[in-house]
């Protein structure tokens, strides 16, 4: 099974978010590893939290979910989950900074870092102030879940900001309230008004003064800097070459073959060649990048023995393994453990 998604300028989701979905899947017993190999996903990858996940892989792994855990409500279920510190650097500076507006100014600028198809747009409107949440992928499961997963998500982050849930606060969602939600309106920590025109976080102008809790000028800085630093370079790996190593990276089996990659991305294998080609690159260049990293952390941050790192990064034996290493650094695997040392 296949699910249309956008692939025009795919720039991934970030792993940790499904990583934290399988999780959730576990605790309401289904088998989220057995999901997620059927997907072509690494379980093991997607605890990384600098890798990033094909749009067509999540939607495929999201839509699996939601069918086969019977579960509609996944979106808010992870929205509970997603404490501060899984947002990357984004979630360092919203955590670091002054005030809540602060915050709030940071999401708006760097959602794209955590959600690229989604966008806000602030607006006041009398006492309040709208921050609305756009989507410009394609309406689906995926879209659906990370739509929940931001707003339910941002009241959850507020009360851990802030310590408390600013008066006057709410969730404006567009359409019928789903059958579903009576399960969870209780956990929401604000009122939730569906049949709205937009979906929007309202909140009153006179709480957006209010202190965070963790504020450290020195921090917001500085992870404001990587903010800016990631968002450029995220926007920068818009090309394909890079589309094609997200699936590499977070692959399962590893390496995975030509034909798989280029199925998951949508195209025929000759035009995933050619299109590479046009980018100075080939499939099999970016397979042995993917290797060396992975060969360096198994070698810098694991006791495993060079049969086991072989095993892993899909070679025979660790005579294999051990010609392409040398390839690719002038050194052996071993000499290169010691010298890391």
């Amino acid at each position: 099974m296949r699910i249309a998604a956008s692939i025009a300028q795919d720039l991934g989701m970030p792993a940790i978010y499904l990583h934290i979905l399988a999780e959730l899947l576990n605790t309401i017993g289904l088998d989220e590893r057995d999901l997620l190999l059927r997907v072509g996903l690494d379980p093991v990858q997607l605890k990384s939290a600098d890798l990033r996940v094909s749009q067509a892989q999540a939607s495929e792994f999201v839509t699996r979910a939601i069918i086969e855990s019977r579960e509609p409500g996944l979106g808010i279920m992870l929205a509970s989950k997603l404490k501060l510190p899984l947002h990357g650097v984004l979630g360092v500076a919203v955590m670091s900074s002054r005030t809540l507006q602060d915050a709030l100014d940071l999401m708006t600028r760097y959602l794209t870092l955590r959600a690229p198809h989604l966008s806000v747009s602030r607006r006041e409107c009398g006492t309040d102030i709208h921050y609305t949440i756009r989507s410009d992928g394609e309406p689906g499961p995926l879209q659906k879940l990370v739509m929940d997963a931001m707003l339910f998500g941002c009241a959850f982050m507020g009360q851990q900001l802030t310590g408390t849930t600013a008066k006057g606060s709410r969730i404006l969602r567009k359409g019928p309230e789903p059958a579903y939600f009576y399960r969870f309106r209780q956990s929401i920590v604000m009122p939730v008004n569906y049949d709205a025109q937009v979906d929007a976080l309202v909140i009153p102008v006179a709480a957006l003064s209010a202190p965070i809790r963790f504020s450290d000028d020195q921090l917001a800085e500085s992870s404001r800097v990587q903010c800016e630093n990631a968002l450029e370079q995220l926007t920068a790996d818009a090309g394909f070459e890079c589309r094609v190593r997200r699936v590499i990276e977070t692959s399962y089996p590893f390496p995975p073959k030509l034909a798989r990659v280029a199925a998951t991305l949508f195209v025929s294998e000759r035009t995933l060649k050619r299109r590479l080609q046009e980018e100075n690159a080939s499939f099999q260049s970016l397979v042995d990048q993917v290797r060396l990293d992975r060969a360096r952390e198994l070698l810098t941050g694991t006791g495993m023995n060079l049969n086991r790192i072989a095993d892993v990064l899909g070679y025979a034996d660790a005579a294999n393994f051990t010609r392409a290493f040398k390839r690719w650094t002038g050194s052996s695997p071993s000499y290169y453990r010691v010298a890391a040392a």
